[in-house]
């Protein structure tokens, strides 16, 4: 391998630019993700760790890197244990590659949905009727779907007003979609660790739309019973106080487009790239 430079009896070598850029770039993807949480500063000491650890076996001290590396094993095991939902995060974010849209169509129904829950959002909204509403992309959820009541229901404007009316036996807790389809009401969700957004303090369906959105794929939309203000939650980040329009925008951008079904479609896909 093309040696770059050499220092004493150690060659840096053009395969060693290569590890030392591809270690360097992960390190720094799973600190963005996780920057601003508890799990940013503990990860930060592992990389320390680390640090020491490699230096203490580049310069052959054996009992120091054999203490190091215990530590750096044990640390490695509480970090994964502690920070789940986090790791959880950032592989549902590696499984979203850009080149998976190929093998997805757009049509119609995506925008039709985006335009019902809109409208059934801000009909709520106008009433001061709180809802959680939960799109289900790419991964399934269904532990957290068999929490609720099963609906198997073509979405609706009335659909989903009847069921977010307070005096409806199905409007606490949230609704899981799969495309078009309202899988289940009443569906128990987790709550985020955050208890405040921009120093303004979460009520428990903010927590639970958010929360949802840290631990898997999904797409939360909220409308709060206080001041009718209309929230979307995804990658556990949450935005506040959206238009109509701005929603509508959003939704019809994010929804996941449908799977092509089985061979016939991938053919499909074929022949039309020739």
């Amino acid at each position: 391998m093309f040696e770059i430079f050499k220092i004493g009896f150690m060659s840096f070598t053009l395969l060693d630019l290569l590890d030392i850029s591809l270690v360097s770039f992960i390190i720094y993807k799973i600190y963005t993700i996780i920057r601003g949480t508890i799990a940013a500063q503990i990860f930060l000491g592992l990389i320390v760790v680390l640090f020491f650890s490699f230096i203490a076996q580049a310069g052959n001290l054996k009992a120091l890197g054999w203490l190091l590396k215990l530590v750096t094993d044990i640390w490695v095991i509480a970090f994964i244990i502690l920070f789940q939902p986090e790791i959880r995060r950032f592989l549902l974010l590696l499984g979203k590659q850009p080149f998976g849209a190929r093998f997805f169509k757009r049509d119609d129904t995506e925008d039709e949905v985006a335009e019902i829950l809109t409208n059934a959002a801000f009909e709520l909204s106008q009433h001061q009727h709180g809802a959680l509403i939960v799109l289900e992309r790419t991964v399934g959820i269904k532990s957290f779907i068999d929490t609720g009541e099963k609906i198997n229901s073509e979405v609706s404007v009335n659909l989903l007003r009847s069921i977010f009316y307070p005096r409806s036996p199905l409007h606490d807790g949230a609704v899981i979609m799969r495309n078009n389809i309202i899988l289940a009401a009443r569906c128990t969700l987790p709550l985020s660790n955050s208890t405040k957004f921009d120093k303004l303090p979460l009520g428990m369906r903010h927590r639970a739309g958010l929360g949802m959105t840290e631990q898997a794929d999904v797409i939360s939309l909220i409308v709060s019973e206080e001041t009718g203000s209309i929230s979307i939650a995804e990658d556990g980040k949450l935005y506040r106080g959206l238009s109509r329009d701005s929603v509508r925008k959003y939704l019809s951008k994010r929804i996941e487009p449908k799977q092509h079904k089985g061979v016939k479609g991938i053919f499909e896909l074929f022949n039309k790239s020739k």
